[in-house]
């Protein structure tokens, strides 16, 4: 990393909080406590109706809520009343108080978490694979956000008391790094970077089938498909579709599996592995876009029944690099995460049995 202060911060936090940077304990405030305030809408909001918006913002309250909240007039926009269905546009001032449901709490978990940095407002963290980074769909035990509410004294509770410090978020089984914010000034700053591009991103993934050039890029529109919730689709422009842009770089080729650079432009759910099954070249173990359950040895060579072995059996993906300014200092500070075991192996299996083309 560029700034000096963070070199050689790494530590591991297993059972015991954090005592780099020892703060004042600091109970997580809830949302409630501010009620009612005004919100401005941003650009990224145009067109989304207010129900929508009001529950991303607050994913602790329900979508329900908020359409009662609003047929109760407890939701006004530029000072007046509207329904729930009623489109945003940039800079509507929205005056709100929030349903009266309390948060639910999160439990906080004694898990292992790798620390990569920390200081008096961020911590970065390299996420292990299969755990969920915050709380949803019923998850509310082994995430990433209940360890570090125990991890840590201090979390901002800008996004709800369910996302303490969460400012992004990886899928389950990828691996990698995440910036963490300690408070609500720091988490609006880093928020803001990502919102005006200004993070820079870099995964590494193996994937199936050979990449048609050395690097491109590919930009599509993404929506939630239709068929089957969880996943997520390309489609043409249009309600609900957001524009999602990826350029790749191949590292090393492998026959019929590529080690591949990613580098994502936009933030859209699950666009790295969607667009690496539209190029027809699936992440490795991706089981949700056709990349399989795992990949065995006897898939890269002929392997007797007694030799085979799984070499992995997750998404093949890995946030490798981040880089983006300290909210605090404004310095440019770059992280790496090393490659996870399972990746190494089957990256190790693949340049023993068939070499770098």
């Amino acid at each position: 990393m560029t700034d000096d202060a963070a070199r050689g911060q790494r530590s591991e936090v297993s059972g015991q909080r954090s005592t780099l940077d020892p703060q004042p304990s600091t109970p997580i405030q809830g949302l409630g406590a501010l009620n009612p305030f005004d919100l401005v809408v941003e650009a990224r909001a145009h067109g989304w109706r207010i129900d929508h918006w009001l529950s991303r913002l607050f994913p602790n309250f329900s979508r329900e809520l908020f359409k009662k909240a609003v047929r109760d007039e407890r939701v006004l926009v530029n000072g007046l009343p509207v329904k729930a269905a009623r489109r945003l546009r940039v800079n509507d001032r929205v005056t709100v108080a929030l349903p009266d449901e309390a948060d639910r709490s999160l439990p906080a978990e004694d898990l292992p978490l790798d620390v990569l940095y920390e200081d008096e407002w961020i911590v970065v963290v390299n996420k292990a694979a299969g755990m969920i980074t915050h709380p949803g769909r019923g998850n509310y035990r082994g995430t990433l956000a209940g360890g570090l509410q125990f991890h840590f004294d201090r979390l901002s509770d800008a996004g709800g008391s369910l996302r303490p410090g969460i400012v992004h978020r990886l899928d389950r089984d990828t691996t990698g790094l995440l910036v963490v914010a300690k408070n609500n000034p720091v988490h609006h700053r880093l928020s803001g970077q990502f919102e005006r591009r200004e993070v820079r991103k870099e995964y590494r993934a193996i994937v199936r089938g050979e990449l048609p050039l050395d690097a491109d890029s590919i930009e599509t529109h993404l929506r939630v498909d239709r068929r089957h919730r969880e996943k997520m689709c390309i489609c043409g422009p249009g309600e609900g579709a957001r524009h999602a842009a990826t350029s790749y770089e191949v590292l090393e080729r492998f026959g019929r599996f590529t080690w591949v650079k990613l580098l994502p432009k936009t933030g859209r759910t699950h666009q790295l592995r969607v667009h690496m099954q539209y190029l027809a070249c699936p992440i490795v173990a991706d089981r949700l876009y056709g990349g399989g359950a795992d990949l065995r040895l006897s898939q890269i060579r002929e392997t007797p029944p007694e030799e085979d072995r799984v070499l992995i059996s997750r998404q093949a993906l890995h946030a490798f690099r981040l880089t983006f300014r300290h909210p605090e200092s404004g310095l440019e500070m770059q992280f790496e995460a090393p490659l996870p075991e399972d990746i190494e192996r089957t990256l190790s299996a693949l340049r023993s049995c068939c070499g770098a083309l």
